[in-house]
């Protein structure tokens, strides 16, 4: 959770006019559709047919979202692109054809030694040569460009609705297969959309060089007649037949030893995914660890992951293995197989050595078309997998989706408020996304320039009531109502520093140039960070290199600079000794005296800078307030205690 400027939300949980908040234009305007309708697994089902249904929807979900990129809300480039990529194919189809029977005249020019021939077709060769280069070279252009715009759409789309709503901080707190959204949202995305425009390009070239060169042989090998026990046997079309029946046999060897393939690698990226989430926490977390010395039980932990890494290559590589043996041993065979068939034919007149060059050539290109798939099937899983992995993070975020569209689960809802008040509770329950109660029935209203302060023992729900304020978590029902046109900025207790400059981590969420750096200097004095305003240009890992209160005082510096109307503390002061907590409170109260606060905290030094005190109550069925005072008088005594040693001092 991080600390944030925030709107408050309508009743229907859309964000107010002058927001500040953007989402990206082309991912809004595709996600306006409602999310596909979830599947429920069949009972009858046994687990293993459940699970290959549920692979076989996760791939159709991927393809709900992604197939929108030719859509018209898609990118205007799309379909020009992809027509373009297929007249290259076709002219490139052409090219090999051209090639082919360039084959045919220069031998046959050799063998009847016609000089003049053959210095006309080596001159011929060098355009087609030429054309070819230059053909592939656009396709691969093309090619290359849809893919990074349809990746880079298909990504907009994705962290757009992952972003919306607090869903990024929402997936922390529900059940699903969503792990390491990061992951699958840089690497199995690339995967996911690189693969399958490689596949369809593939299969087409595939399909039209197929059908070209199966027509050449056909013509070119005409029947073939076997003297058998005294009878001849002839076959029509016997190249043909030869070239269908090799691609037939190597392509079932390779699908029966590669039929593992698909979920080995789905658990191979798993796996990947587990060990880089983990390396992620231990840098971090790298200071906890240090200071606990743990380094030893995370080696343990980090040695069973990548254990597991192994594990999982050593399986994928045994598929590789064996897919290879059958792909490298068929391709030194292929050239050789047309040669000893035309042979024959070749010896006995029937055919001259153009003809048979060309048909080697074509018989080679025939079972480069079909063995396409089986040489690519390991990219085919690979894709498969990382498809997979982007689609259940889709469906968990459908999820969130859909609970906010639907009346079916109850949701809290937000709204404005009627009269004088800043901020009303009304009938508020906050619950877990199963229905599990946290906290019922609160009913608090709040004025304007109040300080309130939330009380209770831990694990009351105190956090939970904060989060549902600040409109982060949706579970519940009743309503939290804001008054029209006022912020909300919440202070959590681990603030936020982004990467980049000091400037920025104060001006955060806004852009570093938002204040002017005398402003930003005066902001980090007022909190007693002035010996960071030399470095507030210096771009360095300021999250690791503050400490847990210098982290607390830059955030109070934060809020100084965008002066919001709301201000919501949860333990914002935990890492701050006595002295400089109030220290905090008072320029807080200082710099912005009609400020509205509500406060989560333990200590009770606290109540002085408050005036008003609710207290949570742990109960069965939920917490419950059981108590709301006023803290006038004991914030007077404080305030004269304090005036008492500040003149002493």
């Amino acid at each position: 959770m991080t600390d944030a400027t925030l709107k408050p939300k309508s009743v229907d949980g859309t964000e107010e006019h002058g927001a500040e908040k953007s989402r990206p234009e082309k991912a809004s305007t595709v996600e306006a559709a409602p999310p596909p309708d979830a599947i429920e697994p069949n009972p009858d089902l046994t687990p293993e047919e459940a699970e290959q249904a549920r692979k076989r929807y996760l791939l159709r979900r991927f393809w709900i979202s992604a197939r929108r990129y030719w859509s018209s809300s898609g990118d205007r480039l799309a379909w020009p692109c992809s027509i373009g990529l297929l007249a290259m194919i076709c002219m490139n189809v052409g090219f090999q054809y051209g090639i082919n029977r360039w084959n045919r005249g220069i031998f046959d020019a050799i063998e009847r030694h016609d000089a003049g021939t053959v210095y006309y077709l080596s001159a011929v060769f060098v355009p087609l040569v030429l054309g070819s280069v230059a053909l592939v070279t656009a396709q691969v252009y093309v090619r290359m460009m849809i893919q990074r715009r349809w990746r880079s759409w298909l990504t907009a789309v994705v962290i757009a609705r992952w972003l919306a709503n607090g869903r990024y901080y929402q997936l922390n707190l529900i059940g699903g297969d969503h792990t390491n959204p990061e992951a699958r949202i840089s690497e199995d995305l690339r995967i996911a959309t690189e693969a399958p425009v490689d596949f369809i390009a593939g299969v087409i070239s595939a399909f039209l060089s197929a059908s070209t060169f199966i027509v050449v042989l056909w013509t070119i090998g005409g029947a073939l007649t076997l003297p058998v026990a005294g009878m001849t046997i002839t076959i029509p079309g016997f190249l043909v037949v030869t070239a269908v029946l090799y691609a037939v046999i190597t392509s079932t060897v390779i699908a029966i030893i590669g039929r593992h393939f698909v979920q080995v690698s789905e658990v191979k990226n798993q796996v990947e995914a587990e060990l880089r989430y983990t390396l992620t926490r231990v840098r971090e977390n790298g200071e906890s660890i240090a200071l606990l010395g743990g380094e030893e039980e995370e080696r343990n932990d980090l040695d069973k992951t990548f254990s597991n890494v192994l594990k999982q290559w050593a399986l994928l590589a045994r598929q590789h293995m064996r897919t290879t043996f059958v792909s490298h041993g068929s391709m030194l065979i292929a050239p050789v197989v047309p040669l000893l068939l035309c042979a024959p034919k070749f010896l006995a007149g029937g055919m001259t050595l153009g003809e048979v060059m060309q048909a080697a050539s074509a018989f080679a290109i025939v079972q480069t078309a079909f063995g396409w798939l089986v040489d690519n099937y390991p990219r085919l899983a690979d894709w498969n997998a990382c498809a997979r992995r982007i689609a259940s993070l889709m469906t968990s975020l459908d999820g969130l989706e859909r609970a906010e569209q639907s009346d079916a689960l109850r949701r809290i809802k937000h709204g404005e408020t009627q009269g004088n008040a800043i901020l009303n509770l009304n009938d508020l329950s906050v619950s877990l996304d199963d229905g599990t109660a946290v906290v019922k029935e609160t009913q608090v209203e709040i004025a304007p320039g109040e300080r309130v302060l939330v009380a209770g023992e831990s694990g009351s729900g105190k956090s939970t009531l904060v989060r549902a304020i600040a409109g982060l978590w949706p579970w519940g029902h009743g309503s939290v109502d804001f008054h029209a046109d006022r912020r909300l900025f919440m202070l959590p207790q681990r603030p936020y520093i982004p990467s980049g400059t000091l400037r920025r981590a104060v001006a955060y969420p806004r852009a570093a140039d938002s204040w002017t750096a005398e402003e930003v200097k005066a902001a980090l004095a007022k909190v007693g960070l002035d010996y960071l305003n030399e470095k507030i240009e210096e771009d360095a890992p300021w999250d690791q290199i503050l400490s847990g209160g210098e982290k607390q005082r830059l955030a109070f510096a934060r809020l100084l600079l965008h002066h919001p109307d709301i201000i919501v503390l949860d333990e914002a002061t935990s890492a701050l000794d006595e002295k400089s907590q109030d220290r905090m409170m008072e320029t807080l109260i200082e710099e912005m005296p009609t400020v509205t606060i509500i406060s989560v905290a333990h200590r009770a030094e606290l109540e002085a800078f408050h005036s008003r005190k609710i207290t949570l109550e742990r109960r069965k069925g939920g917490a419950k307030l059981v108590s709301d005072i006023d803290l006038g008088p004991r914030k007077a005594r404080r305030s004269l205690i304090m005036r008492v040693l500040d003149n002493r001092r």
